[in-house]
């Protein structure tokens, strides 16, 4: 059992506070494609301070005023690393910033870590944090007391621990294609509901279809935007970046959804993604996908109206009535030349976008007809779509759900 200031530790890490660099995103964090976050990374802890952690750990701090007596640290671990158990006479806090982790303390279940969360560690409680397996981690270590803070460190978590400690509990569980249990917010305070969805919303629902990972997390998040639920949207956002999905393809998931949920709930998903994004390190603005200006909107958006809704669209403008032609303009010049033009999705993934949102919204039904149409001709067929149905399922219920199926079986009838 070795003891010494925690402190003096991390400054063995780090070099004095006094020379420490600023924390400014753009000239001091270290460059990585892996992890992005807010903080600087930092340098990698030296052998004198990496004995204390399996897998590699980075430090940097943040403050360099002594005399304010607040000693804080951006600590990142990469996927897998965490630290001995360990103890401060003083105690912690710890402020998650960016990735997933997990914090555990001595006879207690591991906790995990997530963007936001804070944890106060009590003076001389046994404990142990760091990453997730699959996931890198930051967090803020703020010195409590640090006058007289002394840290104790003990033995390592070895690997058999850390497996047990972070596997996915029934209320926490995720599919294998990583979508989040959609009330796993509530694992606490309603245990049996959490694990009621995390069976059948990662479980038997994830069990039908061929849809791919990035799919079912696309959809997923429209549908959720659809719904405006802000709840259960950060976690998705974080499971589709964890997932590699770009923030691009994320941003343009959400732009999808607008011309069909109203720029009222689009508003709402829009700040919470640049929530998101902001806590994860990603600048904004991200780069523009736009591919039409106000003197070509109209003529594009008509195109690629008919290109996939063929001689309907112009049934609709030759039966529209002359005090409403207005609305079909706006359809082909906004729904289609400002939103469905733009790069960073195909048109195929737009289109089952839409009728995920469509369905998700409820009461939509003639709109669901024309683009479950406009789904098979992009190349979405009806096993593509009623998979996407049935992972909705969970998080519309079945009266949405079972009307879509409606709306499929009566547009594209079963071969008798």
């Amino acid at each position: 059992m070795k003891r010494t200031t925690l402190a003096g530790l991390l400054l063995l890490a780090s070099g004095a506070a006094a020379t420490a660099r600023p924390a400014t995103n753009d000239t001091t964090m270290k460059d990585t494609t892996e992890f992005h976050q807010i903080f600087p990374q930092g340098e990698a802890n030296p052998p004198a301070n990496a004995q204390y952690f399996i897998g590699q750990s980075y430090l940097a701090p943040l403050t360099r005023n002594g005399a304010l007596n607040c000693p804080v640290y951006n600590v990142t671990f990469e996927p897998g690393c965490r630290n001995n158990w360990h103890s401060h006479t003083g105690g912690q806090l710890l402020l998650v910033t960016a990735g997933r982790g997990f914090y555990q303390e001595r006879g207690q279940e591991a906790r995990q870590l997530l963007p936001g969360d804070v944890v106060e560690i009590a003076p001389n409680v046994v404990h142990w944090h760091g990453a997730a397996p699959d996931s890198w981690f930051s967090h803020l270590a703020v010195e409590c007391n640090p006058a007289t803070n002394r840290n104790t460190w003990l033995e390592p978590v070895d690997d058999d621990a850390y497996r047990v400690a972070t596997a996915p509990k029934p209320s926490q569980a995720k599919t294998d294609d990583g979508l989040p249990n959609p009330l796993a917010a509530f694992a606490s305070s309603d245990p049996e509901l959490s694990a009621l969805a995390a069976g059948f919303a990662c479980g038997e629902t994830q069990q039908y279809g061929s849809l791919d990972r990035r799919t079912r997390l696309l959809v997923t998040l429209a549908s959720v935007v659809a719904l405006q639920s802000d709840e259960l949207l950060a976690p998705l956002l974080d499971a589709a970046l964890d997932a590699g999905i770009s923030p691009v393809e994320i941003r343009e998931t959400v732009y999808q959804t607008i011309p069909y949920v109203g720029m009222a709930k689009g508003a709402d998903a829009v700040a919470a993604m640049n929530r998101r994004f902001t806590a994860r390190g990603i600048s904004l603005p991200l780069e523009a996908c736009g591919t039409t200006t106000p003197d070509t909107r109209f003529e594009q958006g008509l195109a690629l109206q008919k290109s996939i809704f063929g001689e309907a669209i112009d049934r609709m403008y030759e039966t529209s009535p002359a005090d409403q032609i207005h609305i079909q303009r706006y359809l082909s010049a906004n729904c289609f030349g400002d939103y469905q033009t733009r790069r960073g999705l195909d048109a195929a993934t737009r289109e089952l976008l839409t009728f995920a949102t469509l369905v998700s919204l409820g009461g939509c039904e003639p709109q669901v007809k024309g683009h479950i149409l406009g789904n098979a001709r992009v190349g979405n067929g009806k096993p593509t779509l009623l998979a996407v149905v049935t992972q909705l399922l969970p998080y519309i219920g079945y009266p949405r759900s079972l009307n879509a199926i409606a709306c499929l079986n009566e547009v594209l009838p079963e071969a008798k």
